[in-house]
């Protein structure tokens, strides 16, 4: 059977950028004849997310595009626990729907997983051709049972989530490849960081330092 891939995208306040990461995920899937579902977590937003979600939901399947809300804005973390524990595919993607990583590029991290059958492969701006435009949250591939592993070490809930689970991975001694990748900014809306979540960034950010 061939391998699947389980998108990940939580979602608040993305009605505008959802349907373009949607069309370019299927766009470049698709052609490349690729198992896929995209599976989207909405954390309540005010906005109207969930009903464009829902529209695309009938237009690509029930089978390609799976909502999985939640009542309110729980934290990226959880997001992506919520997410995984719906998921089907073989391999974890963990996306943001903000377009600030082109969905190109989740072709290149399947090849390099291919390469050396890696535990995990990220994107960084610190290798190759590889550039950076605004916040540095690194877009990452996980064989599932692998995530599952890292999710049962993690301590992070919020944005610091994805740093430590890589942290983790490291001192598991999962194998790691890397691949050069550029981030821009959001196309529409706004940053999802306010000041509060700045703050629990940072403290989050320095208790992982301190407690690894």
């Amino acid at each position: 059977m061939p391998l699947k891939y389980s998108i990940l995208l939580p979602t608040y306040n993305e009605k505008e950028n959802l349907p373009v990461i949607v069309y370019l995920i299927h766009k470049y899937l698709e052609i490349s004849e690729i198992e896929y579902e995209i599976i989207i977590i909405d954390d309540g937003s005010p906005d109207g997310t969930l009903e464009v979600a829902k529209q695309l939901e009938t237009i690509y399947g029930k089978d390609k595009i799976l909502l999985r809300p939640r009542g309110k804005k729980l934290g990226l973390g959880t997001a992506y626990i919520h997410g995984m524990k719906h998921a089907t595919g073989d391999f974890i993607i963990i996306m943001d729907a903000d377009l600030s990583h082109h969905p190109k590029f989740i072709l290149d991290f399947i090849r390099k997983q291919a390469e050396q059958d890696y535990d995990v492969v990220t994107g960084s701006r610190y290798i190759g051709n590889g550039g950076v435009s605004g916040w540095d949250f690194k877009r990452k591939l996980y064989k599932k049972p692998v995530l599952e592993k890292l999710i049962e070490s993690c301590i992070s809930k919020g944005y610091v989530f994805q740093m430590e689970m890589m942290v983790r991975a490291r001192q598991l001694n999962y194998t790691i490849g890397e691949i050069p990748i550029t981030f821009v900014d959001r196309v529409y809306g706004e940053s999802k960081l306010g000041g509060s979540e700045i703050f629990q960034f940072v403290k989050s950010l320095l208790y992982l330092f301190a407690t690894t």
